[in-house]
């Protein structure tokens, strides 16, 4: 097995997130990009504004990554109008896979009809342009109950609007790894959340993201059955070695 194909290496903080300026985060960008090119990753998870850079980058070294970006990144709350013009401008601009963040506070105030709609009408446009679609419900700020729902609901929208050979380019993910928990607990993908997405987004694949930082976590998520990873220690994972990264 290669670990390095379940990994979609991640870099998603601004420069002020990070402490540093915008053209020392233009650095931390275009490295990212280059080491996910030279360790042969799935994807390379970035912000939209960089989506043009990783695949010029990507054409240039005559590489199979894809790109990935987010939308509606962190917090999931824009309208449906706003998330599918991000979702336009990062498909125009060459991403492979759009990581959009759920309105989970909508469903959490049982706004179920706006999710059944985002999901829906965003993932059509995904697929109707060849591109894998991940959603974002942000395990965090959900209990158990709601994880159990919220994978459900979009394995349902799916399945009832999809044809079956488009079930693999949808998946549930977990998290954005930016939710701040109001009691210090994960705000990443733990074991038993997993668990619960892939019994209840199934046949739907899950994407495990948010403190999976060592190989031990990652192939335990994979051997559950996870089919991608997002994480900020891509290389330290793929090596087998322990990483400093606390984002």
């Amino acid at each position: 097995m290669n670990i390095r194909q379940y990994l979609d290496s991640t870099y998603l903080k601004t420069a002020s997130q990070a402490g540093i300026s915008e053209i020392e985060n233009d650095i931390v960008v275009q490295h990212a990009i280059t080491e996910a090119i030279n360790e042969g990753f799935k994807v390379i998870m970035i912000r939209p504004e960089y989506v043009a850079l990783a695949k010029e980058m990507i054409l240039e070294a005559n590489s199979n990554l894809s790109v990935g970006t987010v939308i509606d990144f962190p917090e999931g709350k824009s309208d449906l109008e706003t998330k599918i013009k991000e979702a336009n401008q990062a498909i125009a601009n060459g991403a492979d896979d759009l990581d959009f963040v759920c309105n989970y506070e909508a469903f959490k105030n049982g706004d179920t009809d706006l999710i059944k709609q985002e999901i829906l009408i965003a993932t059509q446009i995904g697929l109707a342009n060849n591109k894998t679609v991940k959603w974002i419900i942000e395990t965090a700020a959900l209990n158990e109950k709601e994880i159990i729902q919220f994978s459900s609901l979009i394995k349902n929208v799916v399945i009832s609007n999809f044809n079956e050979e488009d079930y693999a380019s949808v998946f549930v993910k977990s998290s954005t790894g930016f939710y701040k928990t109001q009691d210090g607990s994960p705000n990443g993908a733990t074991i038993p959340e997993i668990i619960m997405m892939l019994e209840n987004a199934s046949p739907l694949s899950i994407k495990a993201s948010g403190g999976v930082k060592t190989y031990k976590k990652a192939m335990e998520m994979i051997e559950l059955g996870v089919k991608r990873i997002g994480t900020s220690s891509a290389k330290a994972i793929a090596n087998g070695e322990n990483t400093p990264n606390k984002y």
